[in-house]
């Protein structure tokens, strides 16, 4: 349960979080029995390494701070990155499959039950304060909350709009709209502050749930933050680079999405230079919830409540950020399921430690209802994470779930294909549905990279075999049925692509054969042999 990478040691420790060598040693989590606060940090888009302490100069002193005061995790995920199936599994304790929000459009709200409501119910006060985009297309109140305060779909981060024509920008503050007036964070921020100091009841338990627009992309920062970054050192993915390596054994659809406005030729006219610097806007966009960061944090030390509420900060989906020559998120690869988490609360868990745990987004409903001693439903998939953010088990000791993926085609920007994908024993096997090309198998402990395909590797014949049928298995939804879910089509999408950009992929070499004379074809016999080797 101490620092666990030699890799992730010495970068926490270059940035101070275990400077010293009382700092580096975990204190020791206590009882506390009274009722736990929680407050819900979520940040949209978050990488899972922005962050100060992995980033050599990038500055996130609050969030830092946040991580040395509890417990990091560096291999949490998600299971579908993607900003509506994952807020609706954050909310509801269930996967995709079966909470049935499965892309960005407008979805059905009327089945789902907010981890919220139970919170209530067991005598907390709830606040929601900032993005919700999931669901219905609204920015109206949902159950669950006794303070509300939202907008539609992605929102702006300037009161007058981000691009075009100024056009006023307004928030949804219990019931009614308010015109904007300041930086999205920051007016968001200023609701929290309020909230807390001014409205909530102090009589009473409380639950925030913090929902950051930042740092969606296109990034634009606060006045304050602006050109911050010029210098940053970004480093992008080996598997960036569009070379004969990179692409063997890929599948077509990722060569193809390169050009397109999920990949570097369409998004970013000058390729790396140009991903760099979004990289870098986005960066200076974080440093805005950083500052509302430290001020929850301060309010928390001020008025005595430090040592009973439990801070988690965590991200909706990871980001790209031109891994395989692409943007956007969606896919099963690392990049794009890990997300950055950390949990904080001094004296109820310990400090200053970094959990090598595998926790999801499906495990975050049960585990704030396990913190207010309330039971846990019957339709919720995950399970509290609590005794191992106690230090009260060790991750080698709890059970060894698979890590179960589902992505569902989305028509609006049908570049990426229905994806599923499973990992078991260091091993990823990805799935895709409704197109015509291969699957993919990676050795995570060899190839944390995901830069060589073993998917035809003889080798793993039978990891492979197994791998199929133990993610059939697990994505039968609660009605005990495989079923690939969609929306109404309204129009095309984000289709096009750029003339001068990554020409379509060829087929695997390993499917191109030959027929035996010049000129011949080929005959069923011939061919079902090979289509049925596994």
């Amino acid at each position: 349960m101490k620092l666990v990478s030699r890799i992730l040691t010495a970068a926490l420790t270059a940035c101070g979080l275990c400077a010293a060598s009382t700092a580096a040693t975990p204190v020791a989590a206590t009882s506390n029995p009274q009722p736990m606060n929680m407050v819900f940090v979520l940040i949209d888009d978050l990488p899972y390494n922005m962050l100060g302490f992995r980033w050599p100069g990038l500055k996130t002193p609050n969030i830092d701070r946040l991580a040395k005061s509890g417990v990091y995790l560096p291999n949490t995920v998600v299971t579908s990155s993607l900003c509506s199936p994952s807020r609706a599994t954050i909310l509801t304790g269930q996967t995709a499959r079966n909470h049935r929000v499965v892309d960005n459009n407008n979805a059905d709200e009327s089945h789902l039950v907010y981890f919220p409501k139970y919170l209530q119910a067991a005598g907390y006060q709830t606040a929601y304060i900032g993005k919700w985009h999931m669901g219905m297309e609204t920015d109206a109140p949902r159950p669950g909350f006794d303070y509300w305060v939202s907008f539609t779909g992605q929102g702006m981060y300037l009161p007058k709009g981000d691009f075009g024509p100024p056009q006023q920008q307004v928030l949804n503050v219990n019931g009614r709209h308010v015109d904007r007036t300041k930086y999205m964070t920051d007016e968001l921020t200023d609701y929290q502050m309020n909230w807390l100091d001014k409205v909530r009841d102090p009589k009473k338990p409380f639950f925030l749930y913090m929902s950051h627009k930042a740092v969606h992309a296109p990034c634009v920062p606060a006045e304050r933050h602006q050109g911050q970054y010029k210098q940053l050192e970004v480093t992008l993915p080996e598997s960036f680079a569009d070379t004969p390596e990179n692409n063997r054994d890929k599948p077509m659809w990722v060569r193809n999405q390169r050009n397109s406005w999920h990949g570097i030729d369409v998004r970013y006219g000058p390729g790396a230079e140009g991903l760099k610097e979004e990289v870098r806007t986005c960066a200076s966009v974080l440093s805005a919830v950083d500052d509302s960061l430290g001020q929850l944090l301060d309010y928390l030390r001020k008025n005595d409540l430090e040592k009973n509420t439990l801070v988690v900060l965590f991200s909706d989906n990871g980001s790209l950020n031109g891994a395989h020559g692409l943007s956007d998120k969606r896919t099963a690869y690392q990049e794009s399921v890990l997300v950055p988490m950390i949990a904080s609360a001094p004296g109820y868990l310990p400090a200053n430690v970094v959990n090598p745990a595998r926790v999801r987004n499906l495990d975050l409903a049960p585990t704030f209802l396990d913190v207010a001693g309330v039971q846990r439903p019957p339709q919720f998939e995950g399970r509290s994470v609590l005794p191992l953010l106690k230090g009260q088990a060790a991750w080698k000791d709890w059970p060894q779930d698979d890590f179960v993926y589902e992505y569902y085609w989305e028509w609006s920007y049908p570049m990426t294909p229905t994806t599923f994908a499973i990992v078991r024993n260091g091993k990823k096997y990805i799935q895709y549905h409704g197109v015509w090309d291969i699957e993919e198998l990676y050795d995570l402990e060899k190839d944390p990279g995901e830069m060589h395909n073993l998917i035809f590797d003889p080798a793993y014949l039978a990891t492979r075999v197994e791998l199929r049928e133990r993610l059939f298995k697990s994505m039968t939804n609660a009605r005990n049925e495989n079923v690939v879910p969609y929306t109404r089509r309204f129009n095309q999408g984000f289709v096009f692509r750029s003339k001068g950009g990554t020409p379509p992929a060829d087929f695997p070499p390993q499917w191109v054969l030959e027929p035996k004379k010049p000129g011949g074809t080929f005959d069923f016999p011939e061919l079902y042999p090979r289509s049925n080797a596994q």
